[in-house]
């Protein structure tokens, strides 16, 4: 650092932006924070006393307050936010200088800002964080991509502060353009999926076999101590135990309405765009919409009252531990379909990625941190070119054991008449990918009676059009 100079600055000192520069500060570095809100200058510089940091509501000043060439992170809202922020710096900044926007905006946004800032001499790449706040602070994981040059100038400040697992640095360059962001988004698609298979997950406990919640904690806990350890897991044992003051159960008193920022619904676009299935992805992002129609809910719900008697079928006491073991199933499954994306996507769009060392930095920092990351990691360390999770030989064997069981769960929970879309979605994605001949050839005929949009033949070059005959009944 200069002197009287800040090695790197901020924009937008909220939750994320703020813990992050502590988290510089706290390993030596001195960084600068710019915002509008006076008094989130002042916390932040408040929760930095005796560290060298800085905060600033005027940008001019903030921006001569960095040392050369300028480092700036930007953690304001995704959209049009991010591009009003850059064109206000762009006149303040020098050729060489480093932008990093750091919050989670659409791929193909940062893939125009890349070009953009690229032609006028300035450094940028996205970067996805995923911690929280508590990431944020103590060591998140980070997904850098774009340029090369600026990510190797600030790569000794992301390892430092990114979360560590066996001593390594939970941080990697991605690959070129808007890789960072993209890699980002579907791991946000991956936690959509695993909170919706928690949420099912919630359902079979609380509604199938009538446990409360202490009861709910206890199951949760316990599986997080084996195979099913994962950071959601982790958190959602303790929300079960959360009490308000006046002694009732928080989660009961919580509207079944799930909100979003959109990043799921990113993942299932692009991967239709691509036409790479990921079903269970798919169907969280629709039951967080369905959720949203609490009224139509309501109305539907006394209209079909559930009289189903089967609900004895899983009311025994092994039927958790086969849930334990569907619920692997499925969550196996949910990151296999989030590595496949990336994989066809490093493909499209030439990001080059290396689906290992992905694996690798989501082992710690990050909201889908999981232990079954680790055979993820080394099934692509091993077979780099891997056409899909499931053809790994270790994998292979896991499931082998328990999609069995996978099964049985799906189908007593659906004859009890409890939803599990997660469960059954997942189930029925292994077992269509399983399927040598899928009944597509029906398809196909179909378009061709109604449309004339010919097929292909087994064994036989080019396409076909049949004039199709009505039948005489």
């Amino acid at each position: 650092m200069s002197e009287d100079k800040y090695s790197l600055g901020m924009i937008g000192l909220g939750t994320m932006g703020r813990n992050l520069l502590l988290n510089m500060a706290d390993h030596g570095f001195a960084v600068a924070g710019y915002d509008k809100d006076q008094s989130k200058i002042t916390l932040f510089e408040n929760d930095g006393a005796g560290k060298p940091v800085k905060g600033f509501t005027t940008l001019s000043d903030f921006i001569n307050s960095l040392a050369q060439p300028k480092v700036i992170i930007l953690l304001v809202p995704a959209g049009k936010i991010v591009d009003a922020v850059i064109e206000e710096l762009e006149p303040l900044l020098s050729k060489g200088d480093i932008i990093i926007d750091g919050g989670n905006s659409h791929f193909n946004d940062t893939t125009t800002r890349v070009n953009r800032l690229a032609q006028k001499g300035f450094h940028f790449f996205g970067m996805g964080i995923s911690g929280g706040e508590e990431g944020a602070r103590t060591g998140p994981s980070m997904m850098p991509g774009g340029d090369m040059a600026a990510y190797l100038f600030v790569k000794p400040v992301l390892e430092t502060i990114a979360a560590k697992v066996n001593g390594e640095a939970c941080v990697t360059y991605i690959g070129p353009g808007a890789s960072g962001h993209f890699v980002k988004m579907v791991h946000n698609g991956i936690e959509y999926a695993l909170m919706q298979l928690i949420a099912d997950t919630y359902e079979v406990l609380k509604n199938g076999l009538r446990m409360n919640n202490e009861k709910i904690c206890q199951v949760f806990a316990e599986w997080n101590k084996g195979k099913l350890q994962s950071y959601l897991l982790e958190i959602t044992a303790d929300i079960f135990l959360y009490r308000n003051e006046d002694g009732n159960f928080l989660i009961d008193q919580i509207k079944d309405e799930a909100r979003a920022k959109g990043t799921g619904k990113w993942t299932t676009q692009v991967s239709t765009d691509l036409e790479l299935p990921i079903p269970t992805i798919d169907i969280a992002v629709a039951m967080r919409d369905l959720s949203k129609y609490k009224l139509l809910r309501t109305e539907a719900s006394n209209a079909y009252k559930n009289e189903s008697n089967s609900i004895a079928e899983i009311n025994n006491n092994d039927f958790p531990a086969k849930l334990e073991d569907a619920f692997y199933f499925s969550m196996i499954l949910i990151y296999a379909q989030g590595m496949h994306l990336l994989s066809k996507a490093s493909v499209a769009y030439d990001y080059k990625l290396k689906l290992d060392e992905i694996a690798k930095i989501w082992r710690g920092g990050c909201i889908i941190r999981a232990s079954l990351l680790e055979i993820i990691h080394q099934a692509f360390k091993t077979n780099p070119g891997q056409p899909h999770l499931l053809l790994d030989k270790d994998v292979e064997s896991i499931i082998k054991k328990i999609v069995p069981i996978a099964r049985e769960v799906v189908v007593k929970t659906i004859s009890a008449g409890i939803s599990v879309p997660a469960y059954a979605g997942t189930l029925s994605y292994f077992d269509a990918l399983c399927c040598e001949h899928m009944p597509s050839n029906l398809i196909q005929a179909q378009r061709d009676y109604f449309g004339a949009h010919t097929y292909e033949l087994i064994g036989k070059e080019g396409s076909f059009h049949t004039t199709w005959k009505k039948r005489n009944d």
